[in-house]
């Protein structure tokens, strides 16, 4: 630590006032300072001051005549020590000196943190100070999260802005402070500030001679769990290798000291704590009943876990303590866990009751079930039975229906709960059978037998939060009964509900939505009995504006008003919500359309009447008019409603193409790509309506406005030319085809997703359909921009210009086309050659694959290696799609194959031992066998190879040769090396032996080899028909 400076104890002052030592009697560098009203006055006070004691006259600056004319201080290059900083600048333009101290701008220290003397020397002034010894049991800070470090840069209270370079003083402190090369640990990938609190022993440089017994192993265990937590993946498989290996060695309290404290840390990372989750794992099961005396503080750690908001920790969480049940046993989990099941904070025993329904999963709900019983009949503490309850209900959740054995016995178990003294053990005892009816579900409604009468009595009873957990289970145990018994009860628990339809608290609201829907779609409850009793009130307290603002509620009055028009039918819950479609309320109107979509989707339009359908439609059009914030409901719905009412809308068509037309030119850019998808939408049911010069016309203004600039209007607006273009047919399409190609060429440049995809499926249809109508040179313009397209993030893009490259080709003959695409296989990028490849492949299964490969094997003779693996791909495309049409072209690519196969690279093997299976699989039992077995002498010295991509090839091709030739040939060359006595000869055989016998177990028989031995012969074999 540099020593600290105090000021010296200034003697008695002098009763003669002292002269002020004057900041402008320091000579400063090339600044030409403006004098202010300030200095004046501060300058007669001097005056004063210079009357009462005479001084020497100094010569002052400002007495000085200005030899040159005075300079702007904007005209000068700004400097460290002409621009005063932070409180000191506030009130004076006078530039200060650095050592005035207060706020200039200390250039940073590259070094460590700490200040030398030098250094404090030039910062402070060398008289008038003492430097101060530190106290005699001082000890500086070594926390590393709480140590400074680095000597802030800014010295005033005034903030000021510096651009730091990357290897400025804060990054060189920290380089020096945290290393990332711990001895004997090795490169790490990187090493946190929060990592030094657990690893910074093996940083402080002691002896190992030194060492005890207990420091070494724990120095050995922290660079092992350092080399899992932020090592190299090879490092990290290692170095877990060693802890699971030596784990008994080390002993469970040397490694849970070090773990659990790292996996308590608050700064882990959700990878970091997967791979200590991982090594807690490993280490359980080799540790078996060593880990007991630590499963306490094990809980502690993990239980937490199970409440996180991650999905993943969760999962881990669990994995944990089920690996710790199974090692520690039942018994002493029960026995660890008991304390916490009566614990007065509730978070604990939320924790808890997770815990021992995890526990019941990994060891079984019987072996767990007795003492279930005896906690949940516990006469001491109602925590205790709330947690026995809690524990079920958590089962329940965890399991799902592998409760469904258990369920009898777990209903019995809390069933004298249903009816406690306490409310809130009421309350999670009818939580936890309603889980459990959720669980077993459609099943299981005998065994919750026991539970109906005081379920009923309660709902008459309770009130508020208890009411709605009754309400709630009862909503789960209704869709379990039988038809006659469901509707009984329905109608018992519905005067209940329609009562609380009123009932301000939102979560009451939230569990009697959820009820009429269950209720509802119940097999007993009748359509007459719902349309009389429930709609009007359901209508009347749910269907209002104020639910249409609440978002937590408005998703459960949708589904069940849906599910209630699934019994009581679509006009009767459109009849009643059509009005809503023309209220002033936005968010109430999109509820409604949002209803009617789903309901209409699901259930058609044939039950509107014609007066319905026509509110229906003017209230539909209202909404889609008056939106002001444009959204896909609106537009999902409004589609919806004009295919589900087909032809019976043709009188209302004129009226809305008219709306469309009139969105189109909105300046709104979302308002016209809204426009566009709804032509999307209704273009079918405009084509069965007869109403071709609609299309037309809206063809023509589609056409126009091409020129959108808005890249997402764009392609809405070429998607609905799609569907014109589909619907009407190519020869009556407006505008002419021969027009609109020409505009859609320059868009394929179009970088946007939406945009490509759209214009890609646009040319391609009308290069399937009406290619005659464009000139073969256009064509091949396209072709040029498609090949652009084949570098395209998404996948659909690809896809749909390798298919317009096949109908291009079919178009105007695969000459031109093809040589376009076998230059394109010398580019770099492998995503381009790959497609390119496929596209080839397309051509060749289109116009023929005599057309393509001579082409294509006269490509193979350039010697490039991207050129020649793109042939063998584009050849293993082509002979995957003609299929049994290889069987003509097997001998000409022979060759070609052979020089592959025996190619020093491996990519040539790999992709040719494709073409092989391809061939192979589309000539079984056409003659080709000799071939076969030609391409069969040549793979088999590959199948030693090491990469697993090239092994998994060959492999392939085997089979694939196995499934053509035959079982007995291949067993012929697989019988040599399944007993030799290298393992890395007898894997591969093997693997073929397995596969053979998966596949061909019956056709091995007559090929296995004959045995001399009278022991092991076998007549019956050599028996054949």
């Amino acid at each position: 630590m540099a020593p600290s400076r105090i000021k010296e104890e200034s003697p008695e002052p002098d009763l003669k006032p002292r002269a002020r030592k004057r900041r402008w009697d320091v000579v400063e560098p090339e600044t030409t300072p403006v004098k202010t009203e300030d200095e004046d006055l501060e300058s007669k006070l001097e005056a004063k001051l210079e009357s009462v004691q005479p001084a020497p006259k100094k010569k002052s600056r400002w007495d000085e005549v200005e030899s040159t004319p005075r300079k702007s201080r904007w005209d000068q290059a700004p400097s460290l020590e002409a621009t005063p900083k932070g409180s000191a600048a506030l009130g004076m333009q006078t530039p200060m000196h650095p050592s005035a101290g207060a706020g200039g701008i200390l250039p940073m220290p590259t070094g460590s943190g700490y200040l030398a003397d030098e250094e404090l020397d030039r910062l402070l002034p060398s008289e008038g100070y003492v430097i101060l010894e530190p106290p005699a049991g001082y000890v500086p800070i070594m926390t590393p999260a709480r140590k400074l470090m680095q000597t802030p840069a800014q010295t005033g209270s005034g903030g000021g802005f510096m651009m730091f370079d990357e290897n400025t003083a804060v990054s060189a402190g920290m380089a020096k402070q945290i290393p990332t090369n711990i001895p004997g640990v090795g490169e790490l990938q990187y090493f946190k500030q929060e990592d030094m609190k657990y690893f910074g022993k093996l940083a402080d440089g002691s002896q190992e001679s030194e060492l005890s017994l207990d420091e070494l192993k724990q120095r050995k265990i922290l660079r092992l769990l350092l080399k899992v937590k932020n090592g190299t993946p090879p490092m990290r498989k290692t170095a877990l290798r060693q802890l699971t290996d030596n784990a008994r060695q080390f002993g469970a309290t040397a490694l849970f000291d070090l773990i659990l404290p790292l996996l308590m840390e608050r700064t882990l990372e959700d990878q970091e704590r997967h791979l200590l989750v991982k090594v807690i794992d490993r280490i359980l099961y080799k540790l078996d009943d060593m880990v007991r005396p630590f499963t306490h503080k094990i809980l502690v750690v993990v239980e937490p876990m199970l409440i996180d908001e991650d999905y993943y920790a969760r999962v881990e969480g669990r994995e944990i303590i089920a690996n710790l049940a199974k090692a520690a046993g039942l018994a002493h989990m029960i026995a660890t866990m008991r304390p916490d099941i009566d614990h007065v904070d509730e978070y604990v025993r939320n924790t808890t009751s997770r815990a021992f329904a995890v526990v019941a999963s990994a060891l079984g709900v019987p072996a767990l079930l007795p003492f279930l019983k005896a906690v949940c009949s516990s006469k001491k503490s109602w925590q205790a039975r709330h947690t026995g309850v809690k524990i079920i209900q958590q089962i329940a959740v965890l399991m799902g229906c592998a409760v469904l054995p258990h369920l009898k016995g777990l209903v019995d178990c809390i069933a004298p709960c249903l009816t406690d003294e306490q409310a809130k053990v009421r309350t999670v005892t009818s939580l936890a059978l309603g889980a459990l009816a959720e669980a077993a579900a459609p099943y299981g409604i005998e065994s919750f037998d026991s539970v109906l009468e005081p379920l009923w009595l309660g709902i008459r009873r309770h009130r508020g939060k208890g009411l709605a957990a009754f309400l709630k289970c009862i909503g789960f145990i209704i869709p379990l009964m039988d038809p006659e018994y469901a509707n009984y009860y329905t109608k018992e628990v519905m005067v209940i509900l329609i009562r609380e339809f009123n009932s301000p608290d939102e979560e009451m609201k939230k569990i009697v939505l959820r009820v009429v829907q269950q209720c509802a779609s119940t097999e007993g409850v009748t359509a007459q009995y719902l349309r009389e009793e429930v709609l009007p009130a359901f209508f009347k307290s749910f269907w209002v504006r104020r639910m249409a603002l609440d978002r937590r509620n408005y998703r459960q009055v949708v589904d069940t008003t849906v599910e209630l028009a699934q019994k009581v039918g679509v006009a009767e819950i459109v009849e009643r919500i059509v009005d809503v479609l023309k209220d002033e309320s936005e968010a109430y109107r999109k509820m409604g359309v949002e209803t009617i979509e789903k309901v209409v989707a699901a259930l058609g339009g044939t039950d509107i009447s014609e007066r319905l359908e026509e509110r229906l439609i003017d209230g539909i059009l209202f909404a889609f008019q008056e939106q002001t914030i444009e959204d896909n409901i609106l537009l999902n719905g409004f589609g919806t409603v004009v295919n589900a009412l087909g032809l019976r809308t043709k009188p209302y068509l004129s009226q809305i193409v008219s709306t469309i037309l009139w969105r189109l030119n909105n300046k709104s850019a979302t308002v016209r790509q809204q426009s566009a998808d709804l032509i999307t939408r209704i273009a079918v049911v405009m084509n069965n309506c007869g109403e071709d010069v609609l299309l037309g016309k809206l063809g023509v203004v589609l056409y126009e406005y091409l020129g959108e600039e808005y890249p997402e209007v764009l392609g809405s607006i070429l998607g609905a030319l799609r569907s014109i273009v589909t619907v009407v047919g190519i020869s009556e399409m407006q505008p002419p085809i021969r027009d609109l190609l020409p505009r859609l060429t320059p868009i394929l440049r179009n970088r946007h997703e939406k945009v490509q995809e759209n214009t890609i499926d646009l040319v391609g249809r009308i290069a399937d359909r009406g290619a005659e109508y464009v000139s073969a040179r256009e064509w091949m313009r396209i072709c040029f921009e498609l090949l652009d397209m084949l570098k395209a993030h998404k996948k659909g893009i690809r896809r749909a210009a390798n298919n317009t490259f096949g109908y291009i080709a079919k178009a105007i003959g695969p000459q031109d086309v093809l040589v376009t695409l076998l230059n394109n296989l010398r580019v770099q990028e492998r995503q381009s050659r790959v497609c390119t490849a496929v596209a080839i492949g397309i051509v060749a299964e289109t116009c023929a694959p005599f057309t393509v490969l001579p082409a294509l094997m006269n490509e193979y003779r350039v010697p490039e290696l991207n050129v020649q693996n793109g042939v063998l791909k584009s050849l293993s495309f082509l002979f995957e799609y003609i299929g049994e049409m290889a069987k003509d072209y097997v001998y000409a690519v022979a060759p070609l194959l052979e020089d592959a196969l025996i190619d020093r690279d491996q990519v040539h093997r790999q992709t040719a031992a494709t073409v092989v299976k391809h061939i192979a699989l589309g000539c079984i039992g056409l003659g080709c066998e000799d071939t076969m077995v030609h391409m069969l002498n040549l793979l088999m010295p590959n199948i030693f190879e090491t990469s697993p991509h090239v092994i998994d090839r060959i492999i392939d091709g085997i089979e694939a040769i196995r499934n053509c030739v035959g079982v007995g040939i291949v067993m012929n060359y697989t019988w040599a090396g399944l007993f030799h006595p290298a393992r890395k000869v007898r894997q591969p055989y093997w693997r073929l032996y397995d596969s053979a016998y998966v596949q061909s177990a019956d056709a091995m028989v007559p090929y296995y080899p004959q045995i001399e031995e009278d022991e092991y012969r076998r007549n019956e074999l050599d028996v054949w028909v």
